[in-house]
């Protein structure tokens, strides 16, 4: 009796910590997602008064466009985050290349690291493939998202390194390190939660949903990988991602 009492109140808890974290995430969602709209709604009611000199209206429709570009990013990343919740049930496993994964990160990011000065750089080919069975997209979103972190919270003239390697015990090891602004040791362990940002400011000057890290994270959870952050405020951070 004693023990089916305490599962109970435990499997309570649960519920309602579960609970919580809904009604936290649906309330973060809903205003990130306000904040375009409004933006959005208030371009297109200028357009629609006739009110923009017509010089003006290319400059408009970008902002619209843009902002639009935004809540799309918004939503593909909720999804994500809702597939990889349910522990990527539905996705299919597959053998992948981690090393080709990276490349084509490194490869889709170079553009945005050129406009912001920042130099991304892949480590050469290791001798033989380091192969793990995994989720495609989640993998390539893990990379995706670190390295793109990696570029935004940057300096002009700063670095970002990528290394893909097998360790001795047989693991795949993906390493993001930059040259950044670095995160303050007391948020360490808060980076992963979803929409914390440890720069608002600065966050909102780059762009970005706020859930990069919280994808990497369950991306990790979903492949029984480990992770571990390396920082320092000033100097840069150093993302490890260990694939059993």
């Amino acid at each position: 009796m004693g023990r089916d009492e305490i599962d109970l109140d435990e499997y309570r808890a649960e519920l309602e910590r579960t609970s919580l974290m809904r009604q936290e995430f649906t309330a973060n969602a809903s205003h990130e997602l306000k904040t375009p709209l409004h933006v959005i709604s208030g371009y297109a009611e200028l357009l629609e008064s006739g009110m923009v000199r017509e010089e003006d209206i290319k400059v408009f429709a970008g902002k619209i466009r843009a902002e639009a570009m935004r809540m799309t990013k918004l939503v593909e990343d909720i999804i994500a985050l809702s597939r990889l919740d349910s522990g990527g049930v539905g996705m299919k496993r597959e053998l992948v290349d981690l090393y080709k994964v990276a490349a084509s990160a490194v490869e889709a990011l170079t553009e945005a690291a050129r406009t912001a000065e920042v130099e991304i750089s892949l480590c050469p080919a290791p001798e033989r493939p380091v192969l793990l069975r995994g989720i495609p997209h989640a993998l390539y979103s893990t990379v995706y998202n670190l390295c793109e972190n990696a570029v935004k919270y940057n300096v002009p003239g700063g670095k970002v390194s990528v290394t893909v390697e097998t360790s001795e015990d047989g693991a795949a090891v993906l390493t993001v390190s930059d040259t950044g602004i670095g995160i303050p040791q007391e948020d360490l362990q808060r980076i992963f939660e979803r929409f914390y940002r440890v720069d608002k400011s600065h966050s909102k000057e780059v762009g970005g949903t706020g859930l990069g890290l919280s994808i990497v994270k369950h991306a990790a959870m979903t492949h029984n990988a480990r992770i571990e952050v390396d920082s320092e405020v000033g100097r840069g951070s150093a993302f490890t991602v260990r694939f059993p």
